[in-house]
C-alpha cells in the first residue's frame, strides 16, 4: 500500500498533529457545516458553467444552475440536507451572490479551461502526492495557470503563506507530471472579491518538495511513536474535536490497533482523495 498525502492532510498536520490523528487515524466523524456545503455548491456551479458554449456563460445561466446543482449534491450525499439553515431560500440566494461575485473577477466567456476538477497524483519517492485542482488553464503557448476557488475571505498576510502552500503543492505535482512549471497560481476569494496571484519559480517548488518530505518524516515519526501532540491556535475555535483534546481538558480515545498503518496510508471519505477544505479563517 502506497503512502499518500493531500494538501488538506498536510495542512491538518501542520495545524495540529492531533487533528491529523483524529481525522486520519481515528477517523472521527465531523458534522458538515452550512459554510462547507455552500462552498461545495458554488464549486459545482462554477464547474458546470463551462459545459455550455462561451456566449451562454452568463450570470443568469449560472444562477439558474444553483438549484439543480444543490439537488444533485443532496442526492449524492443526503446528509448535506441536515446542515441547511431554516431559511433555505436565503441560504441558496447567498450561494448565488458568491457566484455573482465571481463574474466581477473573471469573464467566463473568455476562458476555456483545459481541465476542471482535475485529479493529480505524483510519486515523490514512495510518497504519493494527490489532490484535486479546481481549474487548469493552458494558453496556446503552453503556459499553465492553476486556479482554486475559495468561498471565504482572502487571508491576512499572516496566513497568506499557508494559502499559497496548497497552490505550490498543486504546482509541484503539475511540474513533475507535465514537466512545466506553472506560470501563475491564482486563488479566487469570493467572500470579499479578491484575487491572490503568485508566480512560482522552480526554486519555490523544490523548496515545497523538501518541505513535504520533511513533513512526511514527521508524520511517520508520530505514527511510530504514537505521539500526536495538540497544537493550540486560533483555529481551535472551529475544531469539532475540542471535547477530546487535552488542550481543552479532554482525553483522546485509545489508538486503534492499526493506528500506524492508518496514519501512513490514509483512506479518504471522498475517494480517491478528500476535497480540500477552505480555512475557517477565510470564511
Amino acid at each position: 500500500m502506497v503512502a499518500a498525502l493531500s494538501p488538506s492532510r498536510a495542512a491538518d498536520f501542520m495545524q495540529c498533529p492531533l487533528l491529523y490523528r483524529f481525522r486520519v487515524v481515528d477517523r472521527l466523524p465531523e458534522p458538515p457545516s452550512p459554510a462547507a456545503a455552500r462552498g461545495t455548491l458554488v464549486h459545482a456551479v462554477l464547474e458546470r458553467l463551462f459545459d455550455v458554449p462561451a456566449p451562454q456563460r452568463t450570470l443568469e445561466h449560472a444562477r439558474s444552475l444553483v438549484g439543480g446543482q444543490w439537488e444533485a449534491l443532496v442526492g449524492a450525499e443526503p446528509e448535506l440536507a441536515s446542515v441547511l439553515p431554516a431559511e433555505l431560500e436565503d441560504w441558496i440566494e447567498d450561494a448565488g451572490r458568491l457566484v455573482e461575485r465571481w463574474f466581477a473577477l473573471e469573464d467566463p466567456t473568455r476562458l476555456e479551461p483545459a481541465e476542471r476538477e482535475l485529479y493529480v497524483e505524483h510519486d515523490l519517492g514512495g510518497l504519493l502526492l494527490r489532490g484535486y485542482i479546481d481549474r487548469l488553464d493552458v494558453a496556446p503557448n503552453g503556459m499553465i495557470r492553476v486556479v482554486d476557488y475559495k468561498t471565504g475571505r482572502a487571508p491576512s498576510e499572516l496566513f497568506e503563506g499557508k494559502a499559497l502552500f496548497q497552490m505550490k503543492f498543486y504546482a509541484l505535482a503539475i511540474w513533475r507530471i507535465r514537466g512545466v512549471v506553472p506560470a501563475m497560481l491564482q486563488l479566487v476569494y469570493l467572500g470579499n472579491s479578491e484575487l491572490l496571484r503568485y508566480v512560482p519559480e522552480e526554486s519555490d517548488l523544490l523548496a515545497t518538495e523538501r518541505k513535504l518530505k520533511a513533513l512526511w518524516e514527521a508524520i511517520a515519526r508520530a505514527a511510530e511513536t504514537g505521539d500526536w501532540r495538540p497544537r493550540r491556535s486560533r483555529l481551535c475555535s472551529w475544531c469539532s474535536h475540542q471535547a477530546l483534546c487535552p488542550e481543552w481538558g479532554g482525553t483522546p480515545p485509545p489508538l486503534p490497533t492499526d493506528a500506524a498503518d492508518r496514519a501512513l496510508h490514509p483512506v479518504s471519505r471522498h475517494a480517491p482523495d478528500d476535497a480540500d477544505r477552505d480555512d475557517p479563517l477565510e470564511q
